[in-house]
């Protein structure tokens, strides 16, 4: 190795451990200081270990009597899951047609798909609100749920993942008298857990996550997701900074459970995808 290779190396190394200082950082002092009392969280100088530890930030979030906290979270729970579930069936279904059954003008119509990928969610907004407002699921999760279910980038995901499959293994599987739904569970479906793995990754952080979908359909606070509910700690004339952080550090552990899971999955998944375009 050269030394102007040495020397890139070394600042490419030196970058990328600043940034991920920058990110580590944030979530460093939120563990922290869910831990502290709230007047501690603020106070200067900021330290990493608090001066009198408690808990009472973690108990207080199921305890209280003003916030229902265990019922946002299974709220969020439910949700998330069906999203997942839902998702996988209509999305991996679709990708299939296109990848692997032969119909006119299927070209024409996954261009057609993808174009709807250049349109901004936000303009989408207004419209959604009165088709839930007519279907009667306004105030509901199915309104955080439906359109969730519907994702062209993951259509494309799959089908690239699809593609990737030898056809030779579909056409001995119709031989031995497969026909399209057995082949999509008995060989295409197994076969692309890396890329189903990677849509339920990228599906079960989005939906968990998501903060305007609740807030502009749910209106019920027993119904509120948890994205909308830990706002309300930091609302009105009192900030409790304790309370904000014990709740952001539960609502990131299914995250990071989730993804240390998936996260061979995800490499394969993301990989794999690219390979055939």
């Amino acid at each position: 190795m050269s030394k102007k290779d040495k020397a890139l190396k070394w600042i490419l190394t030196i970058i990328m451990l600043v940034v991920g200082i920058g990110c580590i950082v944030p979530f460093i002092f939120m563990i922290s200081s869910s831990f502290k009392v709230s007047g501690d969280v603020m106070k200067f100088p900021w330290s990493l270990i608090p001066d009198s530890p408690t808990l009472q930030n973690f108990t207080g979030l199921f305890t209280n009597g003003i916030y229902n906290f265990q019922k946002w979270y299974m709220n969020t729970i439910v949700m998330t899951g069906l999203t997942i579930i839902i998702k996988i069936f209509f999305v991996s279904f679709t990708a299939y047609g296109f990848a692997k059954i032969n119909f006119k003008g299927k070209d024409a119509v996954f261009l057609i798909l993808l174009s709807a990928m250049m349109i901004p969610s936000d303009i989408m907004i207004l419209p959604r609100y009165i088709i839930f407002k007519n279907l009667h699921i306004l105030d509901t999760m199915w309104a955080l749920i439906l359109p969730s279910c519907v994702d062209v980038y993951f259509v494309f995901l799959l089908r690239q993942s699809f593609i990737s499959i030898p056809e030779s293994i579909s056409e001995a599987a119709k031989i031995d008298g497969c026909n399209h739904m057995r082949i999509f569970w008995r060989i295409v479906f197994p076969l692309s857990k890396p890329a189903i793995a990677t849509m339920a990754l990228f599906s079960f952080t989005w939906s968990w996550n998501d903060y305007t979908g609740p807030y502009l359909y749910i209106s019920t606070m027993d119904k509120q997701m948890l994205s909308v509910g830990i706002k309300l700690f930091s609302s009105g004339l009192t900030q409790d900074y304790g309370a904000q952080m014990a709740s952001a550090t539960i609502v990131l552990i299914p995250i990071m459970v989730a993804f240390l899971f998936c996260q061979r999955f995800f490499i394969e998944g993301v990989t794999s995808s690219a390979v055939k375009g």
